[in-house]
């Protein structure tokens, strides 16, 4: 098969392009007569030297995701069969990765796979939410409806990830600048206030002797901290990939000031909403609490609603077995506007009071020395 480069005009008179997949020249202008177009241009489209190299291909990204379910939904409800949407789509798709998956969907469907089944194939663009919620559209008559709500949560859920982001830079940001500055006023600036100190030939404070041994201790240590640093990341990172690992750290990860109250407000948020779309779809409970447990992205909330799970499987209530997990407040529903709010947290006033009190000690520890010479002198 080769791709295809067309431009035309549709019955208005607009004019219309795009690139599509076909055996001949000939096959593409049958094509487009189908959808009312007039091509007034086919022709072979130029071949990329580094289509088989994976990493030069562009990603396809969430926004793409959101658009195709938003676009699909359209045509779904304009009454369009499957096949055809997929062709339209495919055509004026201009992402190359996502233009090579949509010619492989719209394939399986036309060789008798479900859409479900189809998008199946592609795991790390529509997950396990998608593909249930779209085989529970078209086992429903509803696909239309279900497309509509899947980009309506994905611009949701990509609306608080980027809150969360959003919340979460500033803090870091600072807290890198925060251990430069320390770095610098420990290796290079407090070494000469050392040597001033020393040529008084008076004892130093307590705090400032402490910043000095620390100075000194830096000084001389450096590559073997540096060295630590490195060999603990590495560490951390193959022990994390393990499952006893992950489980760890992500208990660990709930129990931090400050963060662990973040992760838990985002994933009462995901969890609601996600439960939400997905019953209100038509899927099952267990499997609606299956899938969600399986995206939490924490083992522990995971492994809480693995129990929910088993415990509405044995005639149980939703909101006891829930309440018992300690993972989820008992006010869950209140939570989930603060949840969504993320961009507010405490967490900047957090960092601003460590840098006071680190940075602040330091030049405090520093000014000792000079407040005892004069008040030596002037006695």
């Amino acid at each position: 098969m080769t791709v295809y480069q067309w431009t035309g005009k549709d019955k208005k008179g607009k004019s219309q392009k795009g690139e599509m997949e076909a055996a001949s020249e000939q096959a593409v202008k049958a094509h487009l007569g189908r959808l009312n177009i007039t091509p007034s241009r086919v022709k072979e489209k130029p071949r990329d030297i580094f289509e088989n190299i994976a990493f030069l291909q562009p990603k396809v990204v969430e926004k793409d995701v959101i658009l195709f379910a938003r676009q699909f939904s359209t045509m779904i409800d304009a009454g369009l069969p499957i096949v055809q949407c997929l062709e339209i789509l495919l055509s004026q798709q201009e992402n190359k990765t996502f233009k090579k998956m949509l010619i492989n969907i719209k394939e399986s469907v036309e060789s008798g796979s479900t859409l479900a089944d189809a998008l199946k194939k592609f795991p790390r663009q529509f997950d396990d939410l998608f593909v249930n919620m779209i085989a529970a559209g078209e086992v429903g008559g509803i696909l239309d409806t279900i497309l509509r709500r899947l980009s309506g949560y994905m611009e949701k859920a990509a609306k608080l990830k980027s809150q969360v982001k959003g919340a979460m830079t500033y803090p870091l940001v600072t807290l890198v600048i925060a251990f430069i500055v320390l770095a610098v006023i420990l290796v290079f600036v407090i070494p000469v206030f050392q040597q001033m100190f020393a040529d008084f030939g008076k004892e130093l404070p307590l705090p400032t002797q402490i910043v000095v041994a620390l100075s000194n201790f830096v000084k001389s240590k450096i590559l073997y901290i540096l060295g630590a640093m490195v060999i603990f990341i590495f560490a951390f990172r193959r022990f994390y990939k393990t499952a006893k690992g992950r489980i760890l750290a992500d208990r660990l990860v709930l129990s931090v000031p400050v963060v662990g109250m973040l992760i838990r407000k985002v994933s009462v948020a995901k969890f609601t909403r996600t439960m939400g779309t997905m019953l209100a779809s038509g899927v099952a409970i267990l499997d609606a609490l299956d899938i969600t447990a399986k995206t939490s992205g924490n083992k522990t909330i995971e492994g809480a609603l693995y129990n929910v799970r088993a415990s509405i499987a044995e005639g149980q209530t939703m909101a006891e077995p829930l309440s018992e997990s300690g993972v989820f407040p008992s006010m869950v529903c209140s939570m989930i506007s603060v949840g969504e709010s993320t961009g507010a947290l405490v967490i900047e006033p957090f960092m601003l009071v460590f840098l006071g009190v680190t940075i602040g000690g330091l030049v405090v520890a520093m000014y000792l020395p000079i407040f005892k010479l004069a008040g030596a002198i002037s006695g």
